[in-house]
């Protein structure tokens, strides 16, 4: 029998991934990639000692309670951490990592894609050609807004956001931001810091959401923010649903309050989705796939192992979060 710590992982990893995850530990692997109820994770849960989760699975208090004594760890393939209550964790003694840094770049494309089918009706133009109601051209067809030299608003600098940042000057966008408080030159570089989600909203022309999901963010995006963005305004999610107010953002939309949106990411994703966003053909949308590149997943998977590897080695792991 093996004397290796047991690892449930609650979604099919990417192969490299789990093969890795197999020389260092025992595995409860989930081949059919099921998405488990509370009570199917906790039943799997009483024979593992960690548990490696995505953000589809939810740690509220009540499931970290009921956690087996012998688990000492939730290792997220996750940057995000909003799916797990990191107090109940810390006082369970639950050790809870999650995967900074590798998945910035893939993000930030994302974030830039949105930006730019958002702006130049990208969701409309593929449904004309694929439903064969391309008809004809002329100056007046499908004529959307530029993002070259425009004003780019970052709503959390951290990484993915820099990153951005970087992306968005070869537009040669302008860069603001807010966060809670300004960055060093080094990593603001020659953006300009606004101290208010309200000063910020009202000095750009395209929005991109990078600040983690929290009770100080849940909503931040409501109708009293959104109505701060001028008419030709552009708003773009890559973070988490939770910091807009739906209703909110639809009824900018409908209306002509802003011109368009771009979302990757959404309250009650993916079968709860405010239905308004289905029906608008300003928004541009995605199926949650920020960090849905092959090398950004093995990166994600690589750095949940090396968390539990110092964890059972009695080390500090690098990204603990709780």
């Amino acid at each position: 029998m093996s004397n290796k710590p047991v690892v449930l992982v609650t979604r099919k990893l990417p192969a490299a991934v789990e093969q890795k995850l197999a020389e260092n530990f025992a595995t409860i692997l989930n081949p059919d990639d099921k998405l488990y109820s509370t009570d199917e994770l906790l039943e799997l849960a009483a024979g593992a000692d960690a548990i490696l989760p995505c953000h589809t699975e939810k740690f509220p208090a009540a499931t970290i309670a009921q956690l087996p004594a012998r688990v000492k760890a939730i290792a997220n393939f996750s940057v995000g951490v909003d799916h797990v209550d990191l107090e109940a964790a810390k006082q369970k003694q639950v050790i809870v990592t999650n995967t900074p840094d590798v998945l910035s770049d893939a993000t930030a494309e994302i974030a830039i894609l949105l930006m730019l089918g958002a702006a130049r009706r990208a969701s409309e133009g593929e449904r004309l050609v694929r439903n064969q109601q391309w008809q004809d051209w002329s100056p007046a067809f499908m004529v959307g807004r530029q993002i070259t030299g425009k004003r780019l608003g970052i709503l959390g600098l951290g990484r993915v956001g820099q990153v951005v940042a970087n992306r968005a000057r070869g537009f040669d966008m302008k860069v603001h931001y807010h966060n809670r408080k300004p960055l060093d030159p080094q990593h603001a570089g020659d953006a300009i810091y606004h101290d208010s989600v309200e000063a910020l909203l009202a000095n750009i022309d395209v929005l991109s959401i990078h600040c983690p999901a929290s009770d100080a963010t849940r909503g931040l995006l409501n109708r009293e923010t959104i109505a701060l963005m001028h008419r030709d305004a552009i708003l773009v999610n890559t973070s988490r649903g939770g910091v807009i107010d739906d209703d909110a953002l639809v009824a900018a939309l409908q209306a002509g309050g802003i011109a368009a949106a771009g979302l990757d990411v959404f309250n009650g994703e993916p079968d709860a989705i405010h239905p308004g966003y289905r029906q608008l053909d300003n928004v541009f949308l995605l199926p949650h796939i920020g960090s849905a590149t092959r090398e950004t997943r093995d990166a994600m998977g690589f750095r949940a192992i090396d968390n539990l590897v110092a964890i059972f080695n009695g080390e500090e792991p690098g990204d603990r979060v709780a």
